[in-house]
C-alpha cells in the first residue's frame, strides 16, 4: 500500500513538472489536463478511488500521516493559492490584526457558535510538524498550531445527517461578476480525524497572511489544495450539491477531484 501512495505522489509530480510552462495562479497548473475528457483526469480518477478505499479501508480512520523532526525544517513554508486577500470584509479585520475576527461554526448542529481569534488560541492545541504537498509538484515541511476541529465539532454538536464540514474563505478567486469565494470540503471521518487542526501558528509565529491569516485548514492527509485559508466560516451540511459548483470545492468545481488522498 506504501508503494502505491508513493507511485501516486510520483505521478503528480511528474505531471506537474511536465506542465510547468503553463501559465501558474495557485495551484491551477492541471487546468487543461484534467477537463473532464483528457485523459489524465480519467488515470487520476482511477488513483483517486483507490486511493480513497485503501486511506478509509485498510489504513483505517486513525492513520496519521508522517510526522517530522525541527531540524527537518529547512527554510519558509512557501504560499499556495492566493497570498492576499482584497475582499472588504477581509481588509477590515486584517486592520485590526484580526481583533474583530469570529469564527461562525454552524449548518447541521444542535448548537452553532462562533469565537475569536483568542478564544480559539485558549482551546486545547495541538502542534504537528508535517509535510505539504501541492498539486504542482513542491512539497514543503512546517511546524502547525491549531486547535483540533473535533475540539470544535464537540462543541457545535454535529447532527446525526451532517455529512461534510464545508470552509467558506474569505478570498475571492477571479474578479468582477464571475468572482467567488473559495471553499472547500471534507467529510466527517476527515474532520475528526486527531491530525485535522485550524491553524492559528506556524513554525511557532503567528500564521502569516500569505499561508493563510487568521486561521487554515490543516488536513495532513490531502493534498494542499483542500487546506483551506482564509477561512470564515464552517458550515456542516448533508450534501454540498447546492453550494457554488455542487462539486464541494472551488478547485473540485473546476475539475480537480474532491478526494486528494495522499
Amino acid at each position: 500500500m506504501t508503494k502505491f501512495v508513493l507511485d501516486r505522489r510520483k505521478f503528480l509530480t511528474v505531471s506537474a513538472a511536465g506542465l510547468a510552462s503553463a501559465p501558474l495562479a495557485g495551484c491551477d497548473v492541471f487546468d487543461a489536463a484534467v477537463a473532464p475528457a483528457s485523459p489524465v483526469r480519467g488515470f487520476m480518477a482511477g488513483a483517486n478511488e483507490l486511493t480513497f478505499r485503501a486511506q478509509r479501508m485498510v489504513l483505517g480512520r486513525a492513520a496519521l500521516a508522517r510526522e517530522f523532526a525541527e531540524s527537518e525544517i529547512r527554510q519558509g513554508m512557501r504560499p499556495n493559492g492566493s497570498t492576499d486577500p482584497n475582499s472588504m470584509e477581509y481588509m477590515f479585520l486584517r486592520q485590526s490584526d484580526f481583533a474583530l475576527y469570529k469564527l461562525e461554526v454552524g449548518g447541521l448542529c444542535e448548537a452553532p457558535q462562533s469565537w475569536s481569534l483568542d478564544e480559539l488560541r485558549n482551546m486545547p492545541s495541538r502542534t504537528q510538524i508535517t509535510r505539504h504537498d501541492c498539486v504542482e509538484g513542491w512539497s514543503c515541511i512546517a511546524k502547525w498550531t491549531g486547535v483540533p476541529l473535533a475540539h470544535v465539532l464537540a462543541e457545535v454538536r454535529p447532527q446525526a445527517t451532517a455529512r461534510y464540514a464545508v470552509f467558506h474563505c474569505f478570498d475571492i478567486y477571479a474578479s468582477g461578476a464571475s468572482g467567488r469565494p473559495y471553499y472547500e470540503s471534507i467529510d466527517m471521518i476527515d474532520a475528526y480525524h486527531p491530525q485535522t487542526i485550524l491553524a492559528y501558528g506556524m513554525n511557532d509565529a503567528t500564521l502569516p497572511v500569505e499561508n493563510g491569516a487568521p486561521l487554515r485548514l490543516r488536513v495532513e492527509r490531502q493534498l494542499g489544495y483542500k487546506m483551506a485559508k482564509y477561512i470564515s466560516r464552517i458550515e456542516l451540511v448533508e450534501s454540498f450539491s447546492h453550494l457554488h459548483g455542487g462539486k464541494g470545492g472551488y478547485w473540485e468545481d473546476h475539475g480537480y477531484d474532491w478526494y486528494a488522498g495522499i
